[in-house]
């Protein structure tokens, strides 16, 4: 008889066991379905006795037993929706457009050097997005804050570069200060060329919107036969990179700032843009495949996108054919030009060989 209570009692403990267990189960309260120990309240001591008395240890065991059990393994992680599955209906406008931040990096300067040229080149790149007019904060739009600034640049996910050009910030005092005290670690991007042709592609452009303009020997010199050079004139100065250079150097180390061969840039423009990719930070990407060669305007061009029917010329501005200038006004010019790009060579570490 005894033997059939107790054979009895054990049947019954293990269901009401089971019973228990499945509840814990079922309502989320076991470590093994929540990945967390169980931190319910423990068991209170039975005053049982008999086989009663067994039956409530036997529950009492149940309960201690999911108090100490082990974390199971962590919940899977799926990856980061891609492709616009389900998942990434849940991202937010942010992630999925990216936001508006100011540049990491600019193209300074020069005018009439060749940066739409670098502009352009550099934004078939996915990681770079590029604003693509001048927005001339720092030099003429200072006073409107740098949230006007920011709404006017594209928006960038995390892994890519923002980038404004704007030519006239090289020569512009305060730009420097400005720019610094937006970052530090702004990255800077010059893109210098010959000064004697730049000065005559200066010239050049604004005789076309000023029929009525001096010669270009009249405003480069104050006196010619003396050889005195009017530097007062905003295309004589432009060209004496060195000065503006120094000013920059109170601001910015040399390391922040890469200098690209406005001659290069159409002889080789793949070269160049390889190391304003390095530059960057970027992974080398534009090539030779990217380029070719137009005869007309004796420039290179983007070869056509797949998905376009025609090939990317920069505009009808851009390589127009020069006034021409008497070669002795030339050479005084270049004359001129020697110490200051001797220095400018020094400083930089690169030979542009404009002689």
């Amino acid at each position: 008889m005894a033997q059939r209570f107790l054979s009895s009692a054990f049947m019954l403990t293990v269901s009401l066991s089971c019973t228990y267990l499945c509840y814990t189960i079922i309502f989320g309260r076991t470590a093994v379905i929540t990945g967390r120990p169980y931190v319910g309240s423990r068991c209170p001591p039975s005053r049982l006795t008999g086989g009663k008395k067994l039956l409530a240890q036997s529950d009492h065991r149940q309960c201690a037993w999911l108090e100490t059990v082990q974390p199971g393994p962590p919940p899977l992680r799926l990856p980061p929706a891609r492709w616009g599955d389900v998942k990434g209906k849940n991202l937010s406008s942010a992630q999925k457009l990216g936001s508006k931040k100011l540049p990491g990096a600019m193209i300074v300067g020069v005018k009439k050097g060749g940066t739409r040229a670098v502009l352009e080149f550099i934004r078939i790149h996915p990681d770079v997005r590029a604003l693509g007019t001048e927005p001339h904060f720092f030099d003429r739009n200072y006073d409107r804050g740098l949230d006007w600034y920011r709404s006017l640049m594209p928006r960038t996910l995390d892994s890519q570069i923002t980038l404004e050009k704007t030519p006239s910030y090289f020569v512009t005092r305060e730009a420097p200060r400005r720019i610094s005290s937006m970052s530090h670690q702004t990255k800077l991007i010059v893109v210098v060329r010959n000064p004697v042709t730049r000065a005559i592609s200066d010239y050049t452009q604004t005789l076309s919107k000023k029929p009525d303009l001096p010669t270009f020997e009249e405003l480069a010199f104050k006196n010619r036969s003396q050889g005195l050079v009017d530097t007062s004139w905003n295309a004589i100065r432009i060209g004496m990179y060195i000065l503006h250079l120094e000013n920059w150097l109170r601001y910015f180390r040399l390391s922040q700032m890469h200098f690209v061969s406005g001659e290069r840039l159409i002889t080789d423009p793949a070269g160049e843009m390889g190391r304003v990719q390095d530059f960057l930070g970027l992974k080398r990407i534009i090539s030779d495949k990217h380029f070719y060669f137009n005869r007309t305007k004796g420039f290179p061009c983007l070869k056509k996108p797949e998905s376009s029917g025609q090939p990317r010329c920069l505009g009808k501005s851009k390589g127009r054919t020069h006034v021409q200038i008497d070669r002795d006004v030339i050479d005084q010019l270049q004359e001129f030009y020697r110490p200051f790009n001797v220095k400018f060579f020094e400083t930089v570490g690169q030979d542009f060989k404009w002689e």
